[in-house]
C-alpha cells in the first residue's frame, strides 16, 4: 500500500519588497499559480485531508490560496517552522511526525527545502520546480522512517501548463473565468442599529474611496455565509455585532469578467473597533439614515434591500 504526498512550492513573491523576506507577500502572479494548482486539484479529485505549511507569508498564503481554489476552507492547516529549514532531515522530521495520520497529505515549502527533500526521497534526477509547481509522490505508508529513494514520482504539475481561466459549472454549462469560481459568490452586511427615533445604517468608503458602499467580501469557503459576511464587517468597518441567520436579499454586481451573486444579511452592531483593531482603518465610516443611505449607495439592487428593510430582533 502506498500513500499520496504533494509537495507545493509556494507562489512568485512580489518584486519590491523591503521587509523581512519571511514577510514577503505573494505577487497577483503568484496568487493565480496556486489557484490554479488548487483548481487542478478540484478537478483531478486530488484535494489534500491534511496541510502543512512553513511559516512565512508566501507559504501560508500560497496554501490558502490552494486550498479555497479547489473548494475547501484553509481552517485546517498547520503551520510547522521545521519547513522553512532547507537541511532535508528536517522536513522528513515533519514527514515522520504525521505518520500516524492517514489520508493525502501537502507540505507547502521554499523552493531549496523543496529540491533537498526530492533529492532525498526520490531514486532518481529530481524533477526542475518553478514557483507554483506541485510534485505529486507516492510513498510508503508507514512514514516513520522513511528511506532515501523510497517515494515514487507521480506527476509534476506546473501553473503555466494549467489553463488560464477557471472552471466555473453555471445554470448553461461549463465556462472559464477570469478567478476561482467562489470568488463569484460572495456575502455582505447590512449593518444597523436603532437609534432613539429612528434606525440608522453605517456605510463604509471603497476601498479607492470614491463611493459608498457596505461590508462586503467573497463568501469563503469553510465558512458561512454569514461568517464570511462577519469578518468583512470586522476588517472593512471595524464593527463586531449579530448576524442574521436570514438573508433580507441579493443582489448582482460585475466584476473579473462576469456576474457575482452577493447575499445581504442584517447586522445588529454591538461594537465598534478603532485603529489597530479596525484592520482598514483608512476607510471612512458614517451612520446614517434610509434616504440618505440609499441616496449613497452606489448599487440600484443594494438600494432596493435597504428601502426594504425592517428592523426586527434576530432570531
Amino acid at each position: 500500500m502506498t500513500r499520496d504526498l504533494l509537495l507545493l512550492r509556494r507562489g512568485k513573491p512580489v518584486k519590491d519588497w523591503d521587509g523581512p523576506d519571511r514577510n514577503r507577500p505573494l505577487s497577483d502572479r503568484g496568487k493565480r499559480q496556486v489557484q490554479r494548482i488548487g483548481a487542478w486539484l478540484a478537478e483531478n479529485v486530488k484535494v489534500p485531508e491534511h496541510v502543512v505549511t512553513s511559516c512565512g507569508e508566501r507559504a501560508e498564503v500560497s496554501a490558502q490560496k490552494a486550498l479555497k481554489a479547489a473548494g475547501v476552507g484553509a481552517r485546517g492547516v498547520q503551520r510547522d517552522a521545521r519547513l522553512d529549514d532547507a537541511i532535508k532531515a528536517v522536513p522528513l522530521e515533519v514527514l515522520r511526525d504525521l505518520g500516524a495520520e492517514q489520508g493525502r497529505t501537502m507540505l507547502v515549502l521554499n523552493g531549496k527545502a523543496l529540491r533537498r527533500l526530492l533529492a532525498y526521497l526520490l531514486p532518481g534526477k529530481a524533477p526542475k520546480t518553478s514557483a507554483g509547481t506541485l510534485v505529486h509522490l507516492h510513498l510508503p505508508d508507514d512514514w516513520s522512517a522513511l528511506a532515501s529513494g523510497c517515494a515514487r514520482l507521480q506527476e509534476v504539475v506546473h501553473p503555466k501548463d494549467l489553463p488560464a481561466g477557471f472552471p466555473f459549472d453555471g445554470p448553461d454549462g461549463r465556462e472559464w473565468r477570469d478567478r476561482p469560481a467562489y470568488y463569484y459568490t460572495q456575502s455582505a452586511v447590512l449593518p444597523y442599529r436603532q437609534g432613539q427615533t429612528r434606525t440608522e445604517f453605517l456605510l463604509i468608503s471603497s476601498s479607492k474611496r470614491n463611493h459608498w458602499v457596505v461590508p462586503k467580501g467573497i463568501h469563503d469557503p469553510g465558512y458561512t455565509a454569514q461568517e464570511s459576511a462577519a469578518r468583512e464587517a470586522e476588517e472593512e468597518a471595524g464593527i463586531l455585532g449579530e448576524v442574521s441567520s436570514g438573508p433580507i436579499g441579493v443582489f448582482e454586481l460585475f466584476k473579473w469578467g462576469a456576474s457575482c451573486r452577493v447575499t445581504v444579511y442584517p447586522m445588529k452592531v454591538t461594537t465598534i473597533l478603532d485603529a489597530p483593531e479596525w484592520e482598514e482603518s483608512h476607510r471612512s465610516r458614517t451612520w446614517v439614515s434610509r434616504d440618505q443611505a440609499i441616496e449613497r449607495l452606489k448599487h440600484e439592487g443594494l438600494r432596493d434591500i435597504v428601502a426594504g428593510f425592517v428592523a426586527s430582533p434576530l432570531p
